[in-house]
């Protein structure tokens, strides 16, 4: 195989009250990846798309990747990469992990599969740390896994994979753009014991919520009392965006990573379809421009076309 073509999907990370620990993957929008094999041991980055990403390797999220597989193999050859993305960088939905990821796993395809899923995670956070400036995975794991994932550690790389029942996911995202970086340093240094044993048991109920497909209980957990008061101020119409979905019959949700995208999960495509219309409605009362999805969870993470 000299040649092969990936869809790499959107995520949403944190998931309320997981914080750098818990993510899920979207069917849609993704990003598109072609990767050839050529001669020479290096990497080169064609992006087929209007964002102006880097073609440099070294400053490029996929080509990181790229060059870490390399490193860590003794291929005779290099990759060209071709990148149509429709992530939009900055979302808060996972646009760099999917670069990443989607480079890890076509490489490793190219390779073989020579490496293990968690071994190609572990690949595409040697780009994702360049994007964030941390070592998280809460993107990367949904991405390569599919599904819900829990991030155990990171070090060494541990990935939980979740069950969950049926849901459906409602995406607004306000065009304006929050760096990960930015939205990393604004948050408290030292958290209340009080605040923590909150989150900490949301999240166990949460997971709890998933394995039994439990929606009341999931609709419970999905409270926030540490970094969504500190970003929610970031994102416009944040509170509104929440009490209308509500309203319109969603279980719950919030920030998307670092936002500005918003998440709301529905137990039916209908609700999630309603929430999507209230908040088109909302936003289209402001000057804002925005983009909204509906989507189911992806099982499948990044997948071969």
């Amino acid at each position: 195989m000299n040649e092969i073509n990936v869809l790499a999907p959107a995520s949403v990370s944190n998931v309320v009250c997981g914080f750098d620990c818990l993510g899920f993957s979207l069917e849609r929008p993704f990003d598109q990846i072609t990767l050839r094999r050529i001669p020479e041991r290096t990497v080169r980055i064609i992006n087929r798309d209007g964002f102006g990403l880097p073609t440099d390797p070294e400053k490029n999220v996929a080509g990181l990747a790229l060059e870490a597989i390399l490193r860590a193999s003794d291929a005779d050859f290099g990759f060209e990469l071709q990148s149509t993305k429709h992530i939009r960088p900055g979302s808060g939905i996972g646009s760099s992990a999917a670069s990443a990821c989607g480079a890890a796993v076509a490489a490793n395809c190219l390779l073989g599969d020579r490496y293990s899923p968690l071994e190609v995670a572990d690949f595409a956070l040697a780009g994702e740390m360049h994007a964030s400036g941390s070592r998280h995975a809460d993107n990367i794991a949904p991405c390569i896994f599919g599904g819900f994932t829990l991030v155990r550690s990171t070090d060494p790389l541990d990935i939980v994979r979740l069950d969950f029942p049926p849901l459906f996911v409602t995406v607004i995202h306000p065009q304006i753009e929050i760096k990960t970086a930015v939205a990393r340093a604004m948050l408290p240094k030292e958290v209340p014991l009080k605040s923590a044993i909150r989150n900490w048991a949301n999240l166990g109920s949460l997971v709890a919520a998933l394995s039994k497909g439990d929606y009341n209980l999931l609709a419970r957990s999905l409270e926030d009392e540490i970094v969504e008061p500190v970003r929610g101020p970031l994102i416009p119409c944040f509170d509104e965006i929440k009490r209308v979905s509500l309203a319109a019959g969603a279980l719950g949700g919030g920030i998307s990573g670092s936002g500005p995208s918003v998440f709301m999960l529905s137990e039916t495509r209908e609700t999630a379809e309603a929430v999507e219309i209230a908040m088109q409605n909302l936003f289209s009362s402001t000057v804002i421009e925005f983009n909204t999805y509906v989507s189911t969870v992806n099982p499948n993470g990044v997948i071969v076309v």
